[in-house]
């Protein structure tokens, strides 16, 4: 049995449904993307891995999207190794954690998210950096609350 709540619980914190908006801006600041989000977190009890992560996005236009990010557990850190992503996240202090990921369709490209969790656990605030080249060329920005 994985201890990953115990050695991880900001992360734990997280457990449940949210929901929120991104709005994605490019490096001048215009807004080039806004979709709807429903995030669930989950720590299976049974299963190949400890930690559950699945992304809905909802458009304007009603195009939907849906992704499943599970991932393993080590040293403090949870990774994830899908058909969309690598990457890896670890908890920065008692409100914070890091992502570090790179889409494997966008192989010259990497992101850092910063996740903040609220004191009450009720609201989330994200902001994530996407580099190519070593400069910023674009930002997604997320606010979001808890649903469950």
């Amino acid at each position: 049995m994985s201890n990953i709540k115990q050695e991880m619980p900001l992360l734990a914190r997280h457990e449940g449904e949210w929901e929120g908006i991104y709005t994605i801006i490019d490096a001048a600041g215009n807004v080039i993307d806004k979709h709807h989000s429903y995030l669930i977190h989950q720590f299976p009890e049974n299963g190949s891995y400890p930690y559950d992560q699945i992304n809905k996005y909802t458009w304007e236009d009603g195009k939907f999207e849906e992704h499943h990010f599970p991932a393993t557990y080590q040293d403090k850190k949870i990774w994830f190794d899908t058909e969309r992503l690598q990457g890896y996240a670890w908890e920065v202090d008692d409100s914070i954690i890091i992502l570090w990921f790179k889409y494997k369709a966008l192989p010259e490209a990497h992101m850092y998210e910063m996740i903040h969790l609220s004191s009450c656990r009720n609201y989330r605030d994200r902001t994530l950096h996407w580099f190519k080249n070593n400069q910023v060329f674009k930002r997604t920005m997320m606010q979001e609350h808890r649903v469950k």
